[in-house]
């Protein structure tokens, strides 16, 4: 029985160290089309939006290896707006710049509007896709497709007037 207490706390011990790494990530704190008009209102910034879907797997890789710069996730969460936006499940009414999206039901999917109408490509957008407005929501940075953390450290900074 010793034998067995040893093993669950060899156990217990190694999954603990697993995942301690999982809790001391930088984490970007995300926002909703919603509280953005009323933000923008208070305190304007730029805003990023982040366009993925849950089936796009570098989406996610993606997410999780920026959430990893805890440079960049100081930067944009300090002096940015960021919005994770999932194209084929958001499917709640959205107000964004003076007009209302929605969601466009297709049979078992859908996608949404806004999307669409962020999207250069109409017929099919890339994902992930990145759109960076400037603090009066001007468009200053299109991204399809993997956006690397060094290139975003630097178009953030050339956008703040870092550089």
């Amino acid at each position: 029985m010793n034998h067995k207490i040893y093993e669950m706390r060899l156990l217990t011990i190694f999954l603990f160290l697993m995942l301690v790494p999982c809790f001391c990530l930088s984490q970007i704190k995300t926002g909703t089309f919603s509280d953005l008009e009323i933000q923008q209102k208070n305190n304007p910034k730029p805003i990023i939006i982040h366009i993925y879907t849950s089936w796009c797997s570098v989406c996610k890789i993606e997410f999780f290896n920026l959430n990893k710069d805890k440079d960049l996730v100081k930067t944009i969460n300090e002096d940015f707006y960021f919005i994770n936006f999932e194209a084929e499940k958001t499917k709640e009414k959205i107000n964004f710049q003076g007009k209302e999206f929605n969601y466009l039901p297709n049979g078992n999917s859908g996608i949404h509007e806004l999307v669409l109408a962020l999207s250069k490509n109409k017929n099919q957008p890339v994902y992930p896709l990145w759109i960076i407005l400037d603090k009066d929501q001007n468009l200053v940075e299109y991204h399809e497709g993997v956006f690397k953390t060094e290139e975003m450290k630097r178009k953030l900074s050339e956008l703040l007037g870092f550089e």
